[in-house]
């Protein structure tokens, strides 16, 4: 009886995690109507495709080798190891043949679901170096990103025995700081994929024609505002697969999570980052009532919560996308303006930036409340300092800043070498004659649009 219980405990967790994983899968379907919409009508289908592939290069990628990267030797704090182990003949993947299948089927369950979260890594990265980039460069990317660089990330800070894990017990080595809590991933998805973004925007260069002889930015406005604020709409949607079904499970989803807190927070730094970005940029920035920028604001206020969004009151959450709107906008300009870097989807400033700014924020605010199941079940007493910094600790900063550096230190540290590499080698970037055709008729048999 009581393992016939447990495996229908299970089946109703497999059957949350399938459920939630199509929402997360659905944000791809976000993420081709926004790109699709933010570049211009010549390069259509081939952001289309690009998205596409990412499905279907990152589900193949995932399955031989990333998710054994991620998610398995706990006794490797840097990488994962199952196929070194040996895992019933399969190089990384671990519990895919019929003996060693989970009775629920959970650990196939787990795998769809962060197949999602897989697949949007690489995603931004396509917004970044949208319109110039070649495809061959983009395949050469893909699998890199999704296949090791956003893997290992994902270890660091999601495995049991990650350096830097929130699920790792207490021990001589690890974690440090007790773990950093990135709840669904400011860090390790969105500022994961922002940055090996700003990486490959920088080293491709920007479109021809985005700047002027002044040096200032020339307006190349996308071809579609319908397809951006559907786009943005489907991602906001499917925001509550990403974060909410980030408990994992139904049943006893433990360390204090909430689904339905979960829900209300995501929906309140969407909602506060959408509405302070308009403001923004209506009085300091565009001077008009751009439907963009609160496209914009969206994300990033959904960006900055998604590390939180579990451990941070409702109050807040608002707080928490209100200041993640001013990090987007000075990020946003920054690299425009300053750093001279064409980013069309403002990926990195998006993502890069407020994943960053989502760490660091719950690292600052995160209840007590919730962060105690965190911390205690595994050997650690927040009277030690195991809360956030304004109630009264030090380590969730200190875990946090350890975490956000390291990843900054590794996915440039290699994405910049693969970028470059590309570029000397010719492959990255497209003719000056295609990029001014546009791709879809030069590449891929006809406009979009008849």
């Amino acid at each position: 009886m009581v393992d016939a219980l447990a495996i229908t405990l299970g089946n109703i967790d497999s059957f949350y995690l399938l459920v939630v994983g199509c929402l997360v899968f659905f944000m791809q379907a976000g993420f081709g109507m926004l790109e699709a919409g933010t570049v211009r009508a010549k390069n259509t289908k081939n952001i289309l495709l690009k998205n596409m592939l990412d499905a279907c290069i990152g589900a193949m990628i995932w399955w031989g080798f990333g998710f054994g990267i991620a998610y398995s030797g706990g006794s490797n704090g840097f990488i994962g190891t199952a196929g070194i182990e040996g895992a019933g003949g399969s190089f990384f993947a671990k519990g895919w043949y019929a003996t060693m299948e989970h009775p629920s089927g959970y650990a196939f369950a787990g795998w769809w679901f962060q197949y999602g979260f897989a697949a949007a890594a690489a995603t931004i990265v396509s917004g970044a170096v949208a319109e110039r980039c070649a495809l061959p460069a983009y395949l050469v990317y893909t699998c890199i990103i999704t296949g090791f660089i956003y893997p290992v990330v994902v270890h660091w800070v999601w495995c049991t025995g990650g350096f830097v894990s929130a699920f790792t017990p207490k021990g001589d080595t690890y974690p440090i700081c007790g773990g950093v809590i990135d709840f669904a991933g400011s860090g390790v998805v969105h500022m994961t994929g922002g940055l090996a973004a700003l990486c490959g925007a920088a080293v491709l260069g920007p479109r021809t024609g985005r700047y002027g002889e002044d040096g200032k930015p020339v307006p190349m406005p996308g071809h579609s505002t319908t397809l951006s604020v559907l786009g943005t709409f489907i991602l906001w949607l499917g925001w509550y697969g990403f974060n909410p079904g980030s408990t994992l499970t139904i049943i006893t989803p433990g360390y204090g999570m909430s689904m339905s807190r979960v829900a209300v927070c995501t929906t309140l730094a969407a909602a506060m980052g959408g509405i302070t970005t308009l403001m923004i940029d209506k009085m300091i920035g565009s001077k008009v009532w751009d439907v963009s920028a609160v496209c914009n604001g969206v994300l990033a206020g959904l960006v900055s919560i998604t590390a939180g969004a579990c451990t941070i009151s409702t109050w807040y959450s608002a707080v928490v996308g209100f200041l993640g709107a001013f990090v987007y906008f000075g990020a946003s300009k920054l690299l425009a303006y300053k750093l001279k870097v064409d980013d069309p989807l403002d990926a990195f400033a998006v993502h890069g930036a407020c994943g960053f700014w989502g760490v660091i924020a719950n690292a600052l605010f995160a209840d007590p409340v919730y962060t105690d199941g965190w911390f205690s079940g595994r050997g650690f007493e927040p009277a030690d300092g195991y809360k956030s910094a304004f109630f009264g600790g030090g380590k969730m900063l200190g875990s946090a800043c350890v975490a956000l550096f390291a990843t900054i230190a590794w996915v440039c540290g290699l994405s910049l070498p693969m970028f470059f590499a590309m570029k000397k080698m010719g492959i990255f970037r497209v003719s000056a004659e295609v990029e001014e055709q546009g791709m879809d008729t030069s590449k891929h048999g006809g406009s979009a649009y008849s």
